[in-house]
């Protein structure tokens, strides 16, 4: 075969491929470290695909890198006994890789997959450092280079070590595990019995007496003050309580029904912007749990360990700084100072994010004011483009519009050759015609507002347990619309979502009297909404079709993509059969609601299609009845529709597993998601059992 490459570059290629490797494992670290703690607010897919392909690079050009190391020739051909300074230098820089090998404080897991391949991670890690070790050793002689790398492998031993223990903790059965409470036998039942019988047999007439000991409703959470230097203290004080209680739902365990009262009463007597500022707060704190190595620096071990790493770098920095390297090439020396600069700098990097992190805030909101002082000070003057702070996840939502992607896409040959091309062809098609704003408060006021008005009208805590079943039907009732509309909502869940998807774009671009169509609501992440529940109801829609779309597993098991695209297929022909009427959506929408819907829909298509086009337009003449029967104003109509939204989305919220909820923290996070936890701490949950308290039974001898 002919040479691709020529004997030159051929040559080049192999005299420098571990100089190469070992900056390019420096290059991998250092877009790991950065990135990493900025994706829990980043939501760019492109951006996430880079730092995946990071994080799978990053281990296996560091063990490549040791392989070749391993493999280069201990001695030149003129010495016999001693290590040739090029392999000295090649072995110090293994000590490096190893630390490389360590893993980045803010990206320890890319995923939750792996978090549960934690076992293999320290198979391979074990052989890395045996790799290292052996290169070292193979390495030593009195050189001043090989007493530099003991405090490296030192820093390496502790990264390996945390990335292997955070991993661990992270995996489901360890975590389910580390929330069991200790093994409690109760009270001794025999000796209560024995009790009991003895005093029957004295001829006293005994009997017992239940005593239910009824939890604290608003107790306080905090027994201690916050410090009021810190800013937010009394709320992060409050977000790690609230960490700790509800970190069962995360593990898919049962709830304390203590806890669950205290939330109630915390989060029912609370204004909107604390409550969910405490939960994006808490779910920071969950975020570090599965994914970095901010919890094990929460200690006083931790914090030993952590400066003992730093240390170690610096002062190896120093000390080849000041060394003699007369007897090393100039490139190698460059290439160790690059190294040895970079790995010191993402250390300090590292060390300045902790700083700025929820957890040093929150242990700085207990100390005394003196110490707080004394530590945030110097903590506020760090630059904030190095560490954003109060980034806690995007506060941004989806915004996907069926009418507007069949306006946008046509369907060609092109299509018919990508089908087998399935997820390549959602991404490439779908993917790219949704957008993103910012969550106007107005929204979170109005999902906060019904969830609070549901939970503090029931009386019973296991009443809680069925509002979790509710997907639109309890708004229709309240109106006494049930009787026409009920049947939209009680569908399949995906099949409920499209009908109302389309139907509240439909009468959105049809009710143009309320002068409100002005307002663009995808014009970006900037751009303020107006208040009212037309628009409310709009962005919710266009969020749900984007969960079906894009996060179509956050929903309960259907066939909600089949039916997107056949709905899809069918308003596309409907357009292409009206081009001159179709011009724009809003003629569009008209077009549609002109078509007679007297017959249903299903009866015409049968079971083969699953469009839900029409059966869309169906239930905007039963919406637009109520303005002409009941005598509705517009506003009425739309107060109905946002109601419908809000349940819908508390019910996709409530089936979402809790696995995906925190896959959604690593790319953003999701409205979802804060709206699940929300309703757990309103009780609004099926995680706990229902008690009346802690019981205990006394004798009572007459």
């Amino acid at each position: 075969m002919a040479q691709v490459l020529s004997e030159s570059l051929t040559k080049d290629l192999t005299e420098w491929r571990i100089e190469a490797m070992v900056l390019l494992s420096l290059l991998i670290q250092t877009i790991l470290i950065v990135a990493g703690s900025r994706r829990k607010y980043w939501t760019s897919s492109s951006l996430g695909f880079f730092l995946w392909m990071a994080y799978l690079s990053a281990d296996w050009v560091a063990t490549l890198s040791l392989g070749l190391v391993s493999n280069t020739a201990r001695t030149d051909a003129s010495a016999a006994e001693d290590p040739s300074p090029g392999y000295l230098i090649k072995a110090f820089w293994s000590s490096l890789l190893l630390l490389h090998l360590g893993g980045p404080d803010t990206i320890t897991a890319y995923s939750l997959e792996d978090t549960e391949l934690w076992l293999r991670n320290f198979v391979v890690l074990s052989g890395q450092l045996i790799v290292s070790l052996y290169i070292f050793l193979n390495a030593w002689s009195a050189d001043w280079l090989n007493y530099l790398s003991l405090p490296i492998l030192v820093a390496a031993m502790i990264k390996l070590g945390q990335r292997v223990l955070v991993m661990m903790r992270a995996s489901s059965e360890h975590f389910r595990k580390s929330l069991f409470p200790d093994p409690d036998p109760g009270p001794d039942y025999a000796r209560y019995m024995d009790e009991f019988s003895l005093k029957r047999e004295e001829g006293f007439k005994v009997s017992s007496r239940r005593i239910i000991d009824m939890p604290k409703v608003g107790h306080h959470l905090n027994s201690a003050s916050a410090n009021v230097t810190i800013p937010n203290a009394q709320t992060l004080l409050d977000a790690y309580t609230f960490f700790n209680m509800f970190k069962p739902l995360f593990a898919d365990l049962i709830l304390n029904i203590h806890n669950i009262f205290n939330s109630q009463s915390f989060f029912q007597n609370r204004s909107c912007d604390e409550v969910f500022r405490v939960i994006e707060i808490e779910l920071g704190f969950i975020y570090d749990v599965f994914y970095t190595k901010m919890v094990t620096f929460y200690s006083k071990l931790g914090v030993f360990l952590h400066f003992l790493s730093l240390s170690c770098v610096i002062s190896v920095f120093v000390a080849f700084v000041v060394a003699k390297k007369e007897a090393h090439s100039t490139i190698h020396v460059i290439i160790t100072y690059i190294l040895l600069t970079g790995s010191t700098i993402l250390q300090i990097y590292t060390f300045l994010v902790l700083l700025c992190s929820d957890w040093t805030m929150l242990w700085l909101s207990k100390r005394k004011k003196f110490i707080a002082d004394f530590f945030y000070q110097p903590i506020s003057y760090i630059p904030k483009f190095l560490t954003p702070r109060n980034k806690r996840w995007s506060n941004s939502i989806g915004q996907y519009n069926l009418i507007g992607f069949c306006f946008a896409h046509r369907p060609g040959k092109c299509a018919k050759y990508l089908k087998d091309w399935i997820s390549f062809y959602d991404k490439l098609v779908y993917g790219y015609y949704f957008k993103r704003c910012n969550i106007p408060k107005e929204l979170k006021e109005e999902i906060f507002k019904q969830l609070q008005k549901k939970s503090r009208g029931t009386s019973e805590l296991s009443d809680c347990k069925e509002l979790c079943d509710h997907r639109g039907e309890t708004a229709l009732k309240n109106e006494e619309c049930d009787g026409t509309l009920d049947w939209s909502v009680k569908r399949e869940f995906d099949e409920s979502i499209l009908i109302w998807h389309i139907a509240t774009n439909l009468c959105y671009n049809t009710d143009v009297d309320e002068g409100l169509n002005d307002s663009q609501p995808n014009q970006g992440l900037n751009t303020v909404r107006p208040v009212n529940f037309k628009e409310i109801s709009k962005l919710i829609s266009e969020y749900m079709l984007y969960i079906l779309v894009m996060r179509p597993f956050m929903l309960p098991n259907g066939i909600g993509q089949i039916r997107f695209q056949d709905t899809c297929a069918e308003a596309v022909k409907f357009l292409e059969e009206r081009k001159s009427i179709a011009i724009n959506e809003e003629t569009a929408c008209e077009a549609l609601l002109k078509v007679s819907t007297k017959i249903s829909p299903s009866e015409v298509k049968g079971d083969r299609c699953k469009s839900v086009l029409f059966e869309a337009c169906r239930l905007v003449k039963s919406l637009q009845t109520l303005e002409t029967d009941r005598k509705w104003e517009k506003e009425k109509k739309w107060e109905l529709i946002c109601n419908v939204w809000v349940e819908i989305l508390s019910y996709a919220a409530s089936q979402c597993q809790k696995n995906q909820h925190v896959q959604q923290l690593r790319r953003g996070g999701e409205l979802l998601t804060h709206v699940w936890l929300l309703m757990a701490h309103l009780g609004i949950t099926k995680q706990f059992q229902v008690t009346r308290g802690h019981a205990r039974t006394r004798l009572v001898v007459q």
